[in-house]
Parts: structure tokens; C-alpha cells; sequence
């Protein structure tokens, strides 16, 4: 077997919010049931774990101030894409959700950044948009509109390489799909369509493939510095296969917040300097 590549951490700016509001109390994806009971304090105790990890790594985090009457906006990977300083503030498909974009608006705009973009389209942040080098993999099916793409490449200047999701379990990019780094992906390929499929072998052909029982588990809604990679702790294939390529998996529970449909990724929003 060929040694595993040398991997290294990059420093990371991630902006995170706290669940003081988190309830499942409507359902916008297939993994929301308002019925099922929730444990409020644990879904604390395991976004607090992702967190002293990214913090554990050097990297740097800054927080949003969470809204009542938004549950969902822990998973601040939803709020806006941030390539260069640069910010594309989300617009969201479901009404529940829409009054996030106007706080995470608001938090950049406080804080001094100049280009950011309202969008005209429906675009949900991070969740279906991927930057990877120096393109965008952006995703469509379910959440973001395809015509946001073109909003997207317009604005950043970058290559956008649009994906489309086929299985409503898997709405958003960040559930079928994480950047390893910028020339490595982890994919599952039945949440894609065949030309989507093809279009990623040709791209990454040493992707690594997930299996169904870590893409339902969200293995794949990871986060990655390049070395360190955070991960729901049932990927257990994936977290195998992370070791093998180099990489240092931190396997976490996540069992609350996947209540709503998000685990690790989608309560980090990455914000990339210039």
C-alpha cells in the first residue's frame, strides 16, 4: 500500500452561533420531526465540542448573535459564502428561515466589509456552495437555484462548476459532498445525478466515494483544515478511509443536531481572508 500524503493544517476563520434557540419545531427537510423528542442542553454540549476542537487547532472563531424565533440559525454555514473578503449573503427558499439573511447581514456590515451582495436568487450559503481551490462546486436541486450560479461566478470572479442533487435526503451540497482540501473531495455518488457523477470523477478521479451508511449517518457534512477533518463519530468507513489518505479524523457526536438535518459543517461558516 502507498505511504499516506503528508497532509497540513492551514489556519481557519470560522464564524459559529450558538444554539440558545435550537428546536425542531417544523419540518423543512426529511430528517425534521417536530414530534421527536430533542435534548436542548445536548445539542449545546455538541456544538460546544466542535468548537473547542476548531480552537484546539489554532484556528479562529467568531460568533453571530442568535436570534429567538430562529432555531435554525446555528447552522451558520446557511448565512453566506465569504471567498476574499467578499460576501455573498444568503436567500433563503423557506420562509421559516428567511429572517437569517438579514442578521448575518447585518454582522458583516458591522463589521466593516465592503462588497456584500443581497442576492437577487435563492441561494443557501455554504450549504450549496463549496469553494475548492479557485473554483465554486455549487450544488442545485432541492434549496439554491441554479440561476444563483451564475450570481455566484459574477460576483467572485471564479469558476463555478454546478452540481444537482436528486435525493431530497441530501438538500444541500454539504450532505452529499466536503472539501479535503483544495484538489481532494469526499462524495457520496448516488446523491447526484449521472452527468453531476461525471462530472466529479473527471474533476477528482482520487476522490474518496462515501458509503450510504456514512452519508445518511452525514459523514460527509465534515469540515476539514487540510489535516484535521470533524466528522459525525458513526462515519466509520469514512473516518477509516480519512486515515489512510493522511488525514487526522475527530470523530463527534452529533445526534441533536441532526435532528434538524445539519451536523458538523452546517455550524461553521468559513470566512477566507484575502
Amino acid at each position: 500500500m502507498a505511504e499516506p500524503t503528508e497532509r497540513r493544517s492551514t489556519k481557519r476563520y470560522y464564524l459559529m452561533c450558538r444554539p440558545t434557540h435550537f428546536e425542531v419545531s417544523y419540518a423543512i427537510n426529511p430528517w425534521m420531526n417536530p414530534d421527536k423528542p430533542m435534548d436542548a442542553g445536548l445539542a449545546l454540549a455538541q456544538w460546544e465540542r466542535i468548537r473547542d476542537l476548531y480552537l484546539g487547532f489554532g484556528h479562529e472563531v467568531s460568533y453571530i448573535d442568535p436570534v429567538e424565533g430562529l432555531p435554525d440559525m446555528v447552522f451558520s454555514a446557511n448565512g453566506a459564502t465569504v471567498i476574499d473578503d467578499k460576501v455573498l449573503i444568503a436567500k433563503f427558499r423557506h420562509q421559516e428561515r428567511a429572517a437569517e439573511a438579514d442578521a448575518y447581514r447585518a454582522w458583516f456590515a458591522d463589521r466593516g466589509y465592503g462588497e456584500v451582495l443581497v442576492p437577487e436568487h435563492v441561494n443557501e450559503g455554504e450549504g450549496d456552495f463549496a469553494p475548492a481551490g479557485r473554483r465554486v462546486l455549487a450544488g442545485a436541486g432541492f434549496r439554491s437555484d441554479p440561476v444563483a450560479h451564475e450570481e455566484l461566478r459574477a460576483f467572485f470572479g471564479l469558476p463555478v462548476v454546478g452540481l444537482t442533487l436528486t435525493d431530497p435526503r441530501f438538500y444541500h451540497l454539504d450532505t452529499a459532498l466536503c472539501v479535503l482540501d483544495d484538489d481532494l473531495v469526499a462524495y457520496y455518488p448516488a446523491a447526484f445525478s449521472e452527468e453531476s457523477r461525471e462530472v466529479l470523477r473527471e474533476l477528482y478521479p482520487d476522490a474518496i466515494l462515501a458509503t450510504r451508511d456514512d452519508a445518511e449517518a452525514f459523514g460527509l457534512n465534515a469540515v476539514s483544515d487540510g489535516l484535521n477533518v470533524v466528522l459525525t463519530e458513526t462515519a466509520t468507513d469514512l473516518i477509516d478511509e480519512l486515515r489512510a489518505r493522511g488525514f487526522e479524523p475527530h470523530g463527534v457526536d452529533m445526534s441533536e443536531l441532526l435532528k434538524a438535518g445539519g451536523a458538523v459543517k452546517c455550524c461553521t461558516q468559513e470566512i477566507r481572508h484575502r
